[in-house]
């Protein structure tokens, strides 16, 4: 492949054909990539004191790329051009995990990118330009990207192992408003093609107020190694979320993954909400921290559920700086950390 070459999804070629896969998040990066938000998006102005927090924190450990609409550019340029490469491409959301690119690796640490489609989270929302997006930014790393066509598979609907495994739920990957003519068979087999999963773990829903997305998997269960996931859970039976988490749990249990393995499962349970300006609660899940080379950029809720929350993160990911950061704006758009971000993996372009 040429650099910079698209793979169309109607050929032979795919990752997997090529020999890729989908490193875990918690693999080395090479840098992460964020997106600064544009006119459109939620308490905007909020947002983007957000997000430059989040870029400052992040920039502390590994390099930021920071793609920005042209019509923002001296935005974002005056706040955050001192610590992240300025990339200006066409956007018209902010949560990169989502619409953005994915990267997959070979054996000789070679990266390559995939675009798949994005539809604004079945069709909710403006998504126009951000479609384009995608293979903008694999462009500009000098990467080769593969389309994988009208197949949509959202960063955030999706959690690795970086060794064949992957976690999802029924809620989002097997949602009509995104394949609604793709069976469960379909949809592993995509997954295979594109990402290199060699199995695939259902989880039923997400969390009930995760209604934007339709019940993504970063909100409740990330991976922290081979073989080991942090689970969202919660104490209070009167919470909207405790039957589905303790369905999510017991499934993680019976689970096994790619290479035959049980689970080792370390459980979230406190999942904090916070009440922002508008008068309404909104959940800030600790599992959607955003890990990083040597630190866990986590959402400062409050000092009761940040002493506990933190302390279950300082296990889950031993030896990295907890970085806390504000992520109220985050959940009223309808996200948190792990949805504004997405890792590019360490290697050279393929």
């Amino acid at each position: 492949m040429s650099e910079g070459s698209i793979v169309g999804a109607d050929t032979a070629s795919t990752p997997v054909a090529d020999g890729f896969s989908m490193p875990a998040r918690f693999s080395t990066h090479a840098s992460t990539l964020v997106t600064w938000p544009p006119e459109g998006e939620r308490v905007l102005e909020e947002f983007r004191d957000e997000v430059e927090a989040v870029v400052r924190a992040i920039a502390r450990f590994e390099p930021v790329i920071l793609v920005v609409d042209p019509a923002d550019a001296s935005s974002a340029r005056v706040r955050l051009d001192d610590v992240a490469e300025i990339v200006t491409i066409p956007v018209d959301c902010a949560w990169i995990r989502d619409n953005g690119p994915i990267f997959v690796t070979d054996a000789e640490r070679r990266v390559a990118g995939v675009h798949f489609d994005f539809t604004g989270w079945g069709g909710k929302y403006p998504a126009d330009s951000v479609r384009q997006m995608p293979a903008r930014v694999i462009e500009h790393l000098g990467m080769p990207c593969y389309s994988a066509g009208a197949f949509i598979c959202e960063g955030g609907g999706i959690s690795v192992d970086g060794e064949g495994t992957l976690i999802t739920t029924e809620e989002v990957m097997l949602n009509p408003n995104r394949y609604s003519a793709s069976s469960r068979e379909d949809v592993e087999r995509s997954l295979r093609d594109w990402l290199g999963i060699e199995k695939v773990i259902w989880l039923a829903k997400g969390l009930v107020e995760d209604t934007g997305t339709d019940g993504h998997v970063d909100n409740i269960v990330e991976y922290l190694a081979p073989g080991v996931v942090l689970a969202q859970t919660v104490r209070d039976e009167s919470n909207p979320n405790f039957g589905l988490l303790a369905d999510n749990l017991q499934r993680l249990r019976s689970a096994t993954d790619a290479r035959g393995r049980r689970l080792e499962i370390i459980e979230m349970d406190v999942l904090p909400y916070q009440e922002a300006a508008d008068g309404k609660r909104y959940v800030v899940p600790y599992a959607n921290a955003y890990v990083v080379n040597g630190a866990v950029i986590a959402p400062a809720v409050d000092a009761a559920d940040d002493e506990r929350g933190f302390r279950i993160l300082e296990q889950a990911f031993p030896g990295r700086e907890i970085v806390p950061v504000p992520s109220i704006a985050q959940a009223v758009g309808g996200g948190g950390l792990g949805c504004i971000t997405q890792q590019v993996p360490e290697g050279q372009p393929a």
